[in-house]
């Protein structure tokens, strides 16, 4: 008797499941708050708000990341994305009670005991899931089963490859039709047989993936091979030879019947370019609310510790590399101020005055920056803009970092990922200034509301100070 084979876990089933169950317990804990306080509410202008909370939470919480399948095998790590994104709803919809008279039917103890029983049915789905990611684990269900074919250069590369970098996936095997006349082995993976050996095989074990890893010059082979191919309930995957390998990550887009390949994606594009350009308004406003005080005593100090304007106004490259005017206060003596930064700040700089000093070595120099924000010119978290003549020892910026001007493509910020992990202050070496473009550029591509809130945290507790900040 046969035994069946066993099927993988689908993780884009699991996440929009997870979705379902979360939309679910959105509008029924509202119904069921609703209920408790029926008396003391408006039934239509509440429903209203527990669908328009609905519709906002399940966008929230993607973008907190809450249905990426990576973030549910911990549970402490899936219970964050889910308050972050259900206390960034709230948040929405506090301010609309603020604004619109109708959505102030989101006050009251109703909507608390809503917020308490929403987390809480979200949070017991996240366990329940965690739990059976662990038995998938046990289990072997979790993880896509892949089979390659070809034992030439492209499938050493693309076995080599997949051996350096571990992922949620198991090779099966290896196929090659001329199996007979090859050792047992490519790579350290068992060659199995021809392709009609692996049809087979693929009918009696399940495998997810067939990977076609031979020469796109072999076209004849690669007709065949796909032709018996398409005959198994398989995904089919052609690995086009070295250079695709290094492509990373693309998918394929269709523009006047062709198909193309998505080498590069602009970043912060759609929804996230919207979400972020939402953020940095908001948040930048009621910073920048909250501070004027602040900002209002550090001027006055300034104006009594040296002469000069308050404001140091400088050049610098912004989204896209347009040239941007940075706000600073000034922290140098008026009549020694480098506008180009041809020099950088070192430490006991004598240009630096005494209230410069404080002001640099705390930060508190960037708060005008919160200006730019609000004005669009800059958001609260990105790569921080560097003067036009800032120099990694002898080398300008741009010569010292082949790729430097790709962290022009998103709007600069205030702090960001490579000042909060440390790369800040002088650019002494090539090094120091190559390492902040490393950050710069993994922030660019592992963009979130989450990382944002993460670094605004970071340096709320003292990420944008320490021994290199003077």
């Amino acid at each position: 008797m046969r035994q069946t084979p066993v099927r993988t876990i689908s993780e884009s089933v699991v996440k929009h499941l997870v979705a379902a169950f979360d939309a679910a317990a959105l509008m029924g804990a509202g119904i069921a708050a609703m209920h408790w306080d029926s008396a003391g509410i408006d039934w239509r202008l509440a429903g209203l708000v527990v669908l328009l909370g609905t519709v906002l939470g399940l966008n929230f919480l993607h973008l907190a990341g809450a249905y990426r399948f990576d973030s549910y095998a911990r549970f402490d790590s899936a219970v964050w994305r889910v308050l972050l994104g259900w206390l960034a709803t709230f948040g929405v919809l506090f301010l609309a009670t603020r604004l619109l008279e109708p959505v102030s039917e989101a006050d009251g103890p109703w909507a608390a005991a809503w917020f308490s029983g929403s987390f809480a049915l979200m949070s017991m789905t996240r366990f329940v899931v965690w739990r059976r990611i662990q038995h998938w684990i046990r289990v072997g269900r979790l993880g896509e089963v892949v089979a390659v074919i070809g034992t030439g250069p492209i499938a050493q590369r693309l076995l080599r490859s997949l051996a350096a970098r571990p992922a949620n996936l198991r090779i099966f095997g290896v196929y090659d039709d001329r199996a007979k006349r090859l050792p047992r082995h490519c790579m350290g993976y068992a060659i199995r047989g021809t392709v009609d050996d692996l049809v087979k095989e693929a009918r009696q074990h399940h495998i997810d993936t067939v990977i076609v890893a031979l020469p796109l010059s072999a076209d004849r082979e690669l007709v065949e091979t796909l032709n018996r191919l398409c005959l198994l309930p398989v995904h089919v995957r052609l690995c086009p030879d070295s250079f695709g390998l290094r492509l990373g990550k693309v998918q394929a887009s269709h523009i006047a019947g062709h198909t193309f390949l998505n080498v590069i994606d602009r970043p912060l594009c759609g929804w996230h370019s919207i979400a972020k350009e939402i953020e940095d308004r908001l948040l930048g406003a009621a910073i920048l609310a909250m501070i004027a005080p602040l900002m209002l005593a550090i001027a006055i100090m300034i104006r009594l510790d040296s002469p000069g304007p308050v404001l140091f106004r400088q050049k610098r490259y912004g989204f896209n590399n347009q040239l941007i005017e940075v706000f600073k206060f000034r922290s140098m003596h008026a009549h020694m101020a480098d506008a180009n930064a041809e020099q950088l700040t070192r430490r006991n700089d004598p240009r630096v005055t005494r209230v410069g000093a404080f002001l640099r070595r705390t930060s508190l120099d960037e708060l005008p920056q919160f200006l730019n924000v609000v004005r669009g010119e800059m958001s609260i978290v990105g790569p921080r803009p560097h003067a036009l003549a800032a120099k990694a020892g002898s080398l300008l910026y741009q010569e010292a970092v082949k790729y430097y001007d790709a962290r022009h493509r998103v709007k600069p910020g205030i702090t960001g990922w490579a000042q909060v992990n440390g790369w800040r202050g002088e650019t002494d070496t090539v090094e120091q200034i190559r390492k902040r473009v490393e950050h710069d550029l993994y922030y660019i591509e592992h963009w979130s509301i989450f990382l944002d809130l993460k670094i605004i945290v970071r340096t709320i507790l003292g990420g944008f100070t320490g021994r290199h900040a003077f």
